[in-house]
């Protein structure tokens, strides 16, 4: 393939397509995102999408097949064990994990509480597995008369703290939050450490857009090297704060997927060289964690309609790829994510169309085609499939 100059990843984030043959351990067997959602809602209309060879990944789901895919598609097994964003967005970048994050189902200890309670000074509440935007009306009036952070998880390797923006300045709360990264560590070191920030009063509290996560500090990966190497890594939405700004040169945080796509797209129109790196958080945040089938298929489309703009604004010497980091499907119990295969399509200029990738051993194919196609010395434990692309 010619030289590739710049390469446009977007996440979505949850979209997965199918349970892994391990799903079972993670208690996820019959899972399927897209699958359920394809037929469970009968008016999902993803037209681009399917053009691009979206349906043509499993020829067993009810998503439409294109007869002349313009994309190259396929999916990628998780070889990381769990299901967690940070997981699946590292392995993408190269870094295939020997060990999960920790997860607290049934909240933290008492002991980790308690250090934590004594390094910032104040009693916490909560601490128990929940949705944020529940927890902060659950328990928000107490916080504002007692001053009491409220710290909870989910079922990601989480340790959130919620705060409201009147009781504790946004600044006073990065700072507790930096306290939990530092106490987090060895057994209880969780992928994220989460500010929560909140406004309102008497039982009404909504989140503001001033969430900050402080991950774990991932090793050396894709984007040290692609920066290492001269290109720009502009991350968008929340890749900055999966990574902890590690390797990231530019970025620019949205608050919903719509200002995700126009930050991709005004990065695209820079002309700058090396990775766009987009994460799309809202089938995950708002559907798949709430079990809204209609509302993770209007998401879908939503983007849909976008993507015309994407393709579009490709520039000759570009590749898309669009994936995602694990699933979350909207039909299965519970609010946990969900163990599944990943879809991977690719298109560009030198893209052939109707390409079948087939399934890829690990995520880490990803972070090799993008190393390849950016010619990035980078030791990745993925297999390109950079010239299975040629057109």
């Amino acid at each position: 393939m010619e030289d590739i100059k710049r390469v446009i990843l977007i996440v979505l984030d949850s979209v997965g397509i199918g349970e892994l043959p391990d799903a079972a351990v993670y208690g996820d067997k019959g899972s399927n995102t897209l699958g359920h959602i394809a037929r469970d809602f009968q008016d999902l209309q993803i037209p681009n999408l399917v053009n691009l060879g979206l349906g043509n990944i499993d020829p067993d789901n009810q998503i439409p097949k294109a007869a002349f895919p313009i994309g190259a598609f396929g999916k990628a097994v998780e070889q990381s064990p769990g299901k967690d964003t940070t997981t699946g967005h590292w392995e993408i970048a190269g870094l295939i994990l020997e060990h999960p994050f920790p997860t607290y189902p049934n909240g933290f200890p008492p002991e980790l509480i308690e250090e934590f309670e004594k390094a910032i000074g104040v009693k916490t509440i909560g601490n128990y597995s929940a949705s944020g935007t529940v927890i902060i009306n659950e328990l928000g009036d107490e916080h504002v008369e007692t001053k009491c952070p409220i710290v909870y998880t989910s079922a990601d390797s989480v340790f959130q703290i919620a705060m409201h923006e009147k009781v504790y300045p946004i600044e006073e709360q990065y700072r507790i939050c930096k306290i939990a990264r530092r106490l987090l560590k060895g057994k209880h070191q969780v992928g994220r450490v989460i500010a929560r920030p909140f406004i309102g009063r008497n039982g009404n509290y909504i989140r503001t857009k001033r969430r900050k996560d402080f991950s774990v500090q991932p090793p050396y990966m894709l984007l040290d090297a692609i920066e290492g190497a001269g290109l720009e890594v502009n991350g968008v939405g929340k890749i900055v704060d999966i990574f902890s700004g590690q390797g990231v040169t530019n970025y620019e945080k949205t608050a919903n997927n719509q200002e995700g796509v126009d930050e991709t797209l005004r990065y695209m129109n820079h002309g700058s060289k090396g990775l766009i790196f987009t994460n799309l958080v809202d089938f995950d945040m708002l559907y798949g964690h709430r079990r809204d089938i209609p509302g993770y298929a209007k998401c879908l489309m939503e983007f849909d309609k976008r993507l015309p703009e994407i393709l579009n604004a490709l520039q000759p010497e570009d590749l898309l790829l669009i994936t995602a980091d694990h699933g979350n499907d909207p039909s299965f119990t519970g609010s946990d994510h969900t163990r599944e295969y990943v879809p991977i399509l690719a298109y560009g200029n030198r893209v052939k169309g109707g390409t079948d990738l087939g399934v890829r051993n690990t995520f880490a194919d990803i972070a090799a085609t993008i190393a390849e196609a950016l010619d990035i010395d980078f030791p990745s434990p993925g297999t390109s499939f950079l010239s299975e692309l040629s057109n």
